[in-house]
């Protein structure tokens, strides 16, 4: 059910979930895949077909640069090919990355990970952030997800 009424695809816990994982053998510390199963199908409002793409800062930064034109290695990238009737998309997640900003941020790689999956599939579903009303109803929605797994409000 929508905190406010204003999402675009609520939640749903019927969604069918297809999650593929790439990269993931290089990183020890990533957590088991039913954790990131149940954090990518807890933002799903749509059956989905979704890969998370695990990627070092070399491989970020070029696919920052080829697609966004923004010459750095970025936390996460996500490519949303179809939103409807079933959501197809790639959700990059760059470890270095985000082990740096959990570290300067003061929190744990997994609450960082979690957060970043989430709005990733936020992403892959037509949110954005680009304009404040946008950012304010995209945030707010995190934070109720992140919420309900504990997990104190990233913009603070």
């Amino acid at each position: 059910m929508p905190i406010d009424g204003t999402w675009r695809t609520a939640p749903s816990p019927r969604a069918r979930l297809r999650l593929s994982l790439r990269g993931s053998q290089r990183y020890r510390d990533l957590p088991a895949r039913s954790t990131l199963r149940r954090w990518v199908g807890m933002a799903l409002g749509n059956d989905a077909s979704i890969t998370l793409v695990f990627v070092d800062r070399r491989e970020a930064r070029r696919l920052n640069r080829q697609f966004r034109s923004r010459d750095y290695a970025t936390n996460v990238l996500t490519f949303a090919y179809q939103m409807h009737p079933r959501v197809l998309a790639d959700i990059v997640l760059c470890l270095p990355v985000l082990r740096h900003e959990a570290r300067l941020q003061g929190k744990s790689l997994r609450e960082h990970l979690a957060h970043l999956v989430v709005h990733g599939v936020l992403h892959a579903q037509g949110y954005d952030h680009a304009q404040r009303r946008e950012a304010q109803k995209m945030e707010k929605l995190e934070r109720h997800l992140l919420a309900r797994l504990r997990i104190a409000d990233p913009y603070e």
